[in-house]
């Protein structure tokens, strides 16, 4: 979503130049973190503080936005919040912004790139997927299922039987528009005409609802927080044009992966055939990927119930990643789930406390 809120914090005073256009510079990290791996598709950051431990690599979405949104700001860092919680060996997903050699990308793509950063770390990883890093750390979950030792998918959208307001924007939409969109681009879809053409203004207090704070004290901590808002908003990134086509046909119109049809690297996933632990997390003022429809995915997977958690998070989609209440709460749960002993016994049911 695309915003303008400067005139309600600075009256008469424009943008900066650097942040009126839209190639403005990237944000800096908050958290320490290096580059371990690098691929055409992907940088592989970082972020642990110590070399034993189980690792965890949060998959962020290839979707319109950087995955700064993992690593936000100070209190609003899910990175910062997971060492915090004890996860001593932590990555991260940093997607490129495509170029037109990456047009052909396609969903395999980037599930082979993943699975070479997997590699790297050294599987068995915990695998979190964020929005649609979700389903793409399931598909690669149900495709390599040693390489998971745990899975946890937050607000995802899975099977988008359950309507949403994005499947419900995606099926009102020709596919033939798609296509034409990634014709006009040669091949690669701009993040800069996508967030024009789905921009909707937002106010302050959408803001605050992301971030589940107030701002209205207009300290200088709060004009970071809504600085650093604004310019992640307008880093967009560039899509290929093969693998947005793949996801808006295939997952969101087809919903191939909830139906059973779909082919990830040669090979047709079921869903029933995952059966490693999983934990669910949605929130409850969602309406990209509402608890419904993210909880949907539970029926569609063969993970014993005891190995099984859901959680809901009284937050809208963004604040499920930068909601300072929710990475204080869900995830530091999360985080406990994570670390705990599930039992060899399906029997033996986690019980994590508040």
């Amino acid at each position: 979503m695309a915003f303008d809120i400067y005139s309600q914090w600075y009256p008469g005073r424009a943008p900066e130049p650097s942040q009126a256009a839209g190639d403005v510079a990237a944000l800096p990290w908050t958290t320490a973190n290096s580059v371990t791996l690098q691929l055409p598709s992907m940088r592989l950051l970082d972020f642990s503080n110590a070399v034993e431990g189980r690792p965890l690599l949060v998959c962020a979405p290839y979707a319109l936005h950087r995955a700064k949104i993992a690593d936000f700001a100070p209190g609003h860092s899910l990175m910062e919040a997971l060492q915090e919680a004890g996860i001593a060996r932590l990555y991260l997903t940093d997607w490129r912004s495509a170029t037109p050699e990456m047009r052909y990308f396609s969903i395999d793509t980037y599930l082979s790139d993943l699975n070479v950063a997997v590699d790297t770390i050294g599987p068995p990883v915990d695998l979190a997927g964020l929005c649609q890093g979700g389903w793409l750390s399931l598909l690669y979950a149900a495709r390599f299922p040693g390489k998971v030792r745990r899975l946890v998918l937050v607000g995802s959208p899975v099977d988008v039987s359950v309507p949403s307001e994005l499947s419900r924007m995606v099926a009102s939409l020709p596919q033939q528009g798609f296509e034409a969109l990634v014709r006009q681009g040669d091949g690669i879809v701009s993040g800069k005409h996508m967030l024009q053409a789905w921009s909707v203004p937002l106010s302050v207090l959408d803001v605050e609802a992301a971030l589940q704070r107030r701002l209205d004290d207009k300290s200088e901590d709060a004009r970071a927080l809504l600085d650093c808002f604004t310019r992640w908003n307008r880093e967009t990134l560039d899509l290929p044009g093969t693998y947005y086509l793949e996801v808006t046909d295939w997952i969101f119109r087809r919903n191939r992966i909830a139906t059973g049809d779909f082919v990830a690297l040669g090979c047709k996933i079921d869903l029933a055939a995952v059966k490693l632990p999983v934990f669910l997390l949605a929130a409850e003022n969602d309406i990209v990927v509402p608890p419904d429809q993210a909880f949907a995915t539970l029926r569609l997977l063969g993970t014993p119930p005891a190995w099984l958690q859901c959680d809901t998070e009284p937050c809208d989609h963004l604040g499920l990643f930068i909601g300072c209440k929710a990475l204080a709460g869900s995830w530091r749960r999360i985080a406990r789930w994570l670390q705990s002993d599930l039992g060899e016994a399906a029997g033996e049911r986690l019980q994590i406390s508040a």
